[in-house]
């Protein structure tokens, strides 16, 4: 009899058991299907007023089609809440009758919202509420920080064109895939420093050392072959082409689509303001160190036997072979340090726009039309040209949309070759 009771007992607890289970799993579901449910919610508050909330504010929701939802009044705490009939684009319209005295919104003509909700999506109405803070800021307090932006890209874009000035002075070649050495410079230095650890300068040091050793490779094993057979210099161009399609493929392989950071000199505290813009610690360092990269380059070229070797291969090929200069020598040291240059700048421009694919075809065509200002072949005439036009494009942006400002390169690459094609800094040259 006894055994009989506890088994009667056991199977009514765990009977219990079930049913409290079961209860709370209900209870559960509830709460997550209220929750997951579509609706609109969240607080006013009003700015005027030490950012208090509004209460008594009515916002009548009403589907695409015009029928009425219902009305969403704010509670004494600001609160508010609506529940949706499902996924859609509504219209929020807040009624300027049910706002409080002395309550305005800062934009009395914007009492219309239309948003859309995603499934189980909790949307906020946004109807700022007390003056505007936005303040104007004129073109003439815009102006110096966009020149100190103009002089930092156009220090950068110097940096990856004197090595394609330089190689098109010694091979007359127009090489379209200069533009990948700047993104590999970039993508080397992401990834030692996000998947192999390394801190940023030294996976940048790296990642120079191996663009240089990635010019180098890539001129034994393409380019002088193809100079030994007498290629032309529409077809090396033409191979550059699909030479630059093909690394664009790869990298995107490797790396994606997406632009990412380096894990350093994301977020910085400002250094110091120009104008209404804050300047941080990387900007100026990106600066000082472009700087100091032209100089080092413009004092081997003037002084350094190679240096001179570059630039009278660069002038005259035929003639400085026949003074003894070993021309094929100069060229492969000229492609070695014209990628290294590329890479370090892509590096630099990587910085602040972060780490794209597309980096390098982007920098090209800035690259091309700082170049043909300057004059085409010539390393201090190609420097001079892309600082100017860097510092022209960003300065275009006081007038023009910020995604238009690169059309400005292709006005001047135009202007230029009609008016002056050798370049400012160029030579005439006889033809025939």
């Amino acid at each position: 009899m006894l055994v009989v009771c506890l088994v009667v007992l056991g199977t009514s607890g765990v009977g219990a058991l079930a049913f409290e289970s079961s209860a709370s799993a209900s209870v559960r579901q509830a709460e997550e299907q209220e929750e997951a449910a579509e609706k609109i919610a969240g607080t006013f508050r009003n700015r005027d007023d030490g950012n208090n909330p509004v209460a008594g504010v009515d916002v009548v929701v009403t589907t695409e089609a015009g029928k009425n939802v219902g009305t969403a009044t704010s509670d004494d705490e600001g609160r508010y809440e609506l529940e949706l009939p499902g996924p859609g684009r509504y219209t929020a319209e807040l009624q300027t009758s049910s706002l409080p005295k002395g309550v305005e919104l800062t934009d009395k003509s914007r009492t219309k919202l239309t948003f859309s909700v995603n499934p189980g999506q909790r949307r906020a109405l946004i109807f700022p509420f007390g003056k505007s803070t936005l303040t104007s800021v004129s073109k003439l307090d815009k102006l110096p920080g966009t020149l100190f932006d103009g002089a930092r890209l156009g220090l950068i874009i110097a940096m990856t064109a004197i090595g394609l000035s330089l190689i098109y002075g010694t091979t007359q070649f127009t090489n379209f895939a200069h533009g990948e050495a700047v993104t590999f410079g970039a993508l080397a230095t992401w990834y030692l420093n996000q998947e192999a650890g390394l801190p940023v300068v030294g996976a940048a040091l790296i990642s120079v050392a191996l663009a240089a050793a990635a010019g180098y490779l890539l001129d034994t094993t393409l380019w002088a072959p193809l100079r030994r057979k007498r290629t032309g210099p529409f077809s090396l161009m033409v191979v550059s082409f699909g030479l630059s399609i093909a690394l664009i493929g790869g990298f995107q392989f490797f790396f994606g689509s997406r632009t990412r950071p380096y894990s350093e000199y994301v977020i910085q505290e400002p250094l110091f303001t120009i104008g209404n813009q804050v300047i941080p610690p990387r900007a100026v360092i990106t600066m000082v160190l472009s700087l100091v990269v032209l100089g080092g380059v413009g004092l081997f070229l003037q002084r350094a036997r190679f240096g001179k070797a570059m630039r009278a291969v660069a002038d005259n090929g035929p003639l400085a072979s026949a003074s003894g200069i070993n021309t094929e020598r100069v060229v492969k040291l000229v492609w070695v340090g014209g990628t290294a240059l590329a890479g370090l700048g892509g590096i630099l421009y990587s910085l602040d726009q972060g780490v794209n694919v597309q980096q390098g075809q982007s920098i090209l065509l800035l690259m091309f039309a700082g170049i043909t200002l300057g004059g085409l072949g010539t390393s201090f005439g190609a420097a001079a040209g892309c600082f100017v036009l860097g510092v022209a494009i960003q300065v275009s942006t006081l007038w023009i949309p910020t995604s238009l400002k690169n059309v400005g390169a292709l006005v001047v690459l135009i202007v230029i070759l009609m008016i002056r094609p050798q370049g400012v800094f160029g030579r005439k040259e006889r033809v025939g």
